[in-house]
């Protein structure tokens, strides 16, 4: 009979599920809000304020760069229970921070606490790795997806009904629904890592740099991880330049643009809750991976070359099958590792994604500025999502390279029941 130390509950992994909801969430519900609170402590000056906004999203990603390894190293040595927690904690806290920020530099504070508290979702992914047998990460990482997908619904619909009465009140609902998932999760929520599965904390792991160094260790790991940096830094994309190009190109406005992202959110959700277990247990995750990134080259293609608004929507059933990339990608990397590495790989995977948050801001804005120029005879206000599809071209030629029989062959097992994780990947072997 299972301990109940690492027994997979149901309700401890609705918990873990819910806690990325509440996440995503906490990130979503603020975007109808935070602009405009920037721009009233500016006094109203939107230029001034556009710039700082800017700096605040540098920040939070700074803070996920920087604290996503230590987080991921913490949960391997103490365990993933009283990190989820205590992020719930903070997360609550820092809202009502935020909620009672008198001026911008408060404001400031608690956006990079923010930063450094969602970076717990390493953890919570470490958590899922767990409890979760090999053959079935995918499908609970596809969960885990639904979860993301539903908070970029709901998040930024209740941040702008909620905005509509008070700037300040999604602070304080956000607040209230992180701290009442911490309370519930004290009684419900039980510790997946057993304490023989735990390795002493280490400063070298749980750096950034330090924390990229499991990642090289092992051949196909490697080759995956910069398949997650391609694909991570495509994304940059959406956030960065799909308002300002549907606004420049289409004359969309704030309602249209809501809807799209919310119909986007919808198929994401269908795609990751229905279709990718019963698609990884047919094809693997090889086959999945390279898929979901074939769907996301010809899916920004159309965003890039759609001469009308119409046109442009029919890419969006294409691009949701991208979702397939997070489930079948994570249950691959996840074999790679033991589990007193989960964390670490989680924290690795997460200051990758901060490293794409630094640069794919200004790279996608700068493009999108330079081709829409007045200096030029032709322009291309596609080019954003141009050069996203290119970088995730690359990354589907990587995955697959990486990933065929031959390449993982050549990968020395870390363990007996690595070896036979690895064979159930790539039969035959």
């Amino acid at each position: 009979m299972s301990s109940p130390a690492t027994a997979p509950r149901s309700a401890a992994v609705a918990f873990i599920l819910f806690t990325v909801l509440l996440d995503v969430i906490a990130m979503g519900i603020i975007i109808p809000v935070f602009p405009a609170l920037v721009v009233k402590f500016m006094g109203g000056d939107m230029p001034q304020a556009a710039a700082i906004y800017g700096i605040f999203g540098t920040a939070w990603a700074l803070m996920q760069f920087l604290f996503s390894p230590l987080t991921g190293a913490l949960s391997d040595r103490f365990g993933r229970r009283p990190i989820v927690l205590l992020s719930n904690l903070g997360l609550g806290l820092d809202y009502v921070l935020m909620a009672l920020s008198p001026n911008l530099a408060w404001l400031f504070v608690g956006r990079i606490i923010a930063g450094i508290t969602a970076s717990s979702i390493s953890a919570s992914t470490a958590y899922i790795a767990d409890v979760m047998p090999p053959e079935k990460r995918a499908g609970a990482f596809g969960l885990i997806g639904v979860a993301f997908g539903l908070g970029f619904v709901l998040g930024p619909a209740l941040g702008g009904l909620l905005g509509s009465i008070d700037l300040h009140l999604p602070f304080w609902v956000a607040a209230g629904l992180s701290l009442t998932n911490a309370i519930y999760g004290i009684f419900v929520l039980p510790e997946s890592l057993a304490p023989e599965k735990r390795r002493p904390f280490s400063w070298r792991r749980a750096n950034p740099v330090g924390a990229l160094i499991l990642l090289r260790g092992h051949p196909e790991l490697s080759g995956l991880s910069l398949v997650h940096f391609l694909y991570a830094l495509a994304h940059n994309v959406l956030p960065s330049a799909f308002v300002l190009y549907t606004t420049y190109r289409y004359g969309w406005d704030e309602r249209t643009v809501g809807l799209t992202m919310g119909a986007y959110g919808i198929m994401m959700i269908l795609v990751q809750g229905a279709l990718v277990k019963p698609v990884v247990a047919r094809f693997g995750e090889r086959r999945a991976l390279v898929f979901a990134l074939s769907c996301a080259v010809v899916g920004f293609a159309i965003y890039g070359f759609a001469p009308t608004g119409t046109l442009f929507l029919l890419g969006l059933p294409i691009i949701a099958l991208w979702g397939f990339y997070g489930p079948s990608s994570q249950g691959l990397m996840t074999r790679c590792v033991t589990p007193s590495e989960q964390g670490q790989l989680q924290g690795a995977l997460s200051s990758i994604s901060g490293i794409t948050g630094l640069i794919g801001p200004g790279l996608f804005t700068l493009t999108f500025a330079h081709f829409i120029s007045s200096e030029h005879t032709v322009t291309v206000p596609g080019a954003p999502f141009l050069v996203a599809s290119a970088l995730v071209a690359s990354a589907a030629l990587l995955a697959w390279r990486v990933t065929r029989p031959a390449a993982a062959a050549s990968e020395v097992p870390l363990s007996q029941d690595l070896a036979q994780e690895k064979a159930k990947v790539f039969p035959g072997q």
